[in-house]
């Protein structure tokens, strides 16, 4: 776990890198209760009017139903990584599907090239651990490639979510994680990708170029910026009069919709890979139906 301790931005994260557990001990009304936390198991104990005692757990996202009976997920709950370089609205939209139990995995690992920013800042703010990449050359704080992959994987990561990461990922975490990373863009590529396209930058090009439409692409992450196969896409028309600022409002609301709908997809399992390597999201209610 040195490797792990290395990349953590102090005040950050209490304690070590490895994630920890608590089992707390809860009074509750006899009436019953729902819940939906992080994965562990929680006995809950509610004295009734005849004095006697039940024991009810709970899983990740299962809830109880009325009368205390318990409801098994019908999987595991997936852990879940997000990497970050500024205000991470599409993480804070995922992260509360998580907990709302919508998305069938829990964010266990922030990981940013800026300690400051305000994706970090909602890490903080809810008690999910931070770590640095990449290290910056004028700081001792920060993990190498190696020390990533390594920390993710001390961390149990099944999947990584990029959230406005700026930064290219690394060849060490494609190997480590194939076909298990997205990234969400703002722009119908492969139109307006690339090296030094994103926030404004994409709007404001999409305007000059007289297109008619814009919108989301959510892709898996292969070795170069933008380029990896496509998962999912949403279209935004372009207006006559339109800002970048305007356009982005728009197509920022379509993503948070489209990444979470894409992260619940990778979390259940419900997408399959053609033979020719496009990769394609099964319905959840039609399970012949792939979109």
């Amino acid at each position: 776990m040195e490797s792990a301790r290395m990349g953590l931005a102090p005040g950050l994260c209490p304690g070590s890198a490895q994630p920890s557990r608590r089992i707390p001990l809860l009074r509750l009304n006899p009436r019953g209760v729902g819940l939906s936390r992080t994965a562990c198991e929680v006995e809950l104990h509610y004295q009734s009017s005849r004095a006697s005692w039940k024991m009810l757990k709970c899983k990740s996202s299962g809830s109880q139903s009325e009368g205390g009976q318990e409801e098994d997920d019908a999987s595991p709950r997936k852990k879940l990584a997000v990497f970050v370089s500024g205000g991470g609205s599409n993480f804070r939209s995922i992260h509360v599907a998580t907990v709302r139990g919508s998305v069938n995995g829990d964010v266990v690992l922030l990981v940013t090239d800026k300690p400051d920013c305000g994706g970090a800042q909602h890490a903080r703010d809810h008690g999910i651990p931070l770590v640095i990449y990449p290290k910056a050359k004028s700081s001792s704080e920060g993990l190498s490639p190696d020390e990533l992959v390594t920390t993710l994987r001390e961390f149990g990561v099944e999947f990584i979510l990029l959230a406005g990461y700026l930064k290219l990922i690394p060849t060490e975490l494609i190997q480590a994680y194939p076909r298990s990373i997205l990234n969400i863009h703002p722009s119908l590529l492969p139109a307006f990708g690339g090296k030094g396209f994103y926030g404004l930058r994409v709007h404001t090009a999409v305007i000059a170029s007289g297109a008619r439409y814009s919108g989301a692409t959510i892709h898996f992450v292969d070795e170069h910026y933008d380029t990896g196969r496509i998962l999912a896409q949403r279209v935004v028309p372009v207006l006559a009069d339109d800002t970048p600022e305007r356009l982005a409002g728009r197509v920022l609301s379509e993503e948070h919709k489209l990444y979470t709908q894409a992260v619940e997809a990778l979390c259940e399992g419900r997408i399959s890979w053609r033979d020719d390597g496009v990769p394609l999201i099964q319905s959840r209610d039609d399970p012949d139906e792939y979109s």
